[in-house]
């Protein structure tokens, strides 16, 4: 594994605990009963979203970094698709928060465009991560 994917994958091992928090705070709304979350049906989806979304993007970019330094690609195309990887999960995650921040909003906010920004994110790094692994057959 090349120095540049240590470091991504680094960086995503760094904010798991964040993901970790996350689920803590969740349980904590739940089991304290607290006002503006269970009370919100809106908020509570996207709340579950963006802490089932972290979790599971944050596995998927520790795995395609396995991948970039075998697959076909330029340099400049494979840190593109690590930047991609490590970023999806941040933008998606971060999206469904704090498009919902206030407990009294029914609606998401503006920020909800984090999620387009990391699904793009995700899909362009996928999408160059796997052509680049087709190239090295």
């Amino acid at each position: 594994m090349s120095d540049a994917s240590r470091q991504a994958a680094g960086i995503l091992l760094v904010v798991i605990p964040t993901i970790v928090y996350g689920g803590i705070s969740l349980l904590r709304f739940i089991t304290k009963r607290t006002p503006g979350y269970l009370d919100n049906p809106a908020r509570q989806a996207l709340f579950r979203a963006g802490h089932a979304h972290a979790g599971v993007l944050v596995l998927l970019a520790l795995v395609g970094l396995l991948y970039v330094d075998q697959a076909d690609l330029s340099d400049g195309a494979k840190a593109l698709v690590r930047n991609c990887l490590t970023l999806a999960p941040i933008f998606v995650s971060a999206g469904f928060f704090f498009s919902m921040l206030s407990p009294r909003a029914t609606q998401p906010g503006r920020l909800i465009a984090l999620v387009y920004v990391g699904a793009a994110s995700l899909a362009l790094g996928t999408v160059t991560l796997g052509v680049g692994m087709l190239r090295a057959l």
